[in-house]
């Protein structure tokens, strides 16, 4: 599994803990787990490969993380939102945004540094997203790594 689609699968899981409330470890095993794996075979895009050590450590920190630091990151979201009504945010890019911020903000690894963590959301969310929710997701992380309150100021 390459550093990529462990990102998508933290993005997924960082999706569900925050619906479900379950506690990070026990979600990522339970995802990886062959049963589920194999049943989602037949969706288009799934992951439905066990990742590695390096890559399954990987992912259970950013969703761990995610989930410890969710409030904090959630007012970094806030704060760079400009013009974006928090209800207008999806789940799924509430999910890109806290799955990068917390790349940037507490990870720390030396391979992954705020432009890699930016360009990796911003393809992902391509995925997932609308052309207007991807710049917004961009606008955020760009002003978060600037360091300004500024955020993007379309969309309300």
């Amino acid at each position: 599994m390459t550093r990529t689609r462990a990102r998508e699968a933290a993005v997924r899981l960082i999706y569900a803990q925050a619906a479900s409330g379950l506690a990070p470890d026990e979600l990522v095993e339970e995802y990886f787990e062959p049963e589920h794996l194999a049943s989602l075979a037949e969706e288009e895009g799934a992951i439905t490969e066990r990742p590695d050590e390096a890559q399954l450590g990987y992912i259970k920190r950013l969703v761990s993380l995610a989930a410890e630091h969710r409030l904090e990151l959630d007012e970094l979201i806030r704060r760079h939102a400009r013009g974006w009504k928090p209800e207008r945010i999806s789940r799924t890019a509430m999910a890109v945004l806290r799955c990068a911020l917390t790349e940037i903000e507490y990870l720390d690894d030396p391979e992954v540094t705020p432009g890699v963590a930016i360009n990796e959301a911003v393809q992902l969310a391509k995925s997932f997203e609308e052309p207007e929710t991807v710049a917004f997701i961009n606008g955020v992380l760009g002003g978060f790594v600037r360091g300004g309150d500024e955020g993007p100021e379309s969309g309300e």
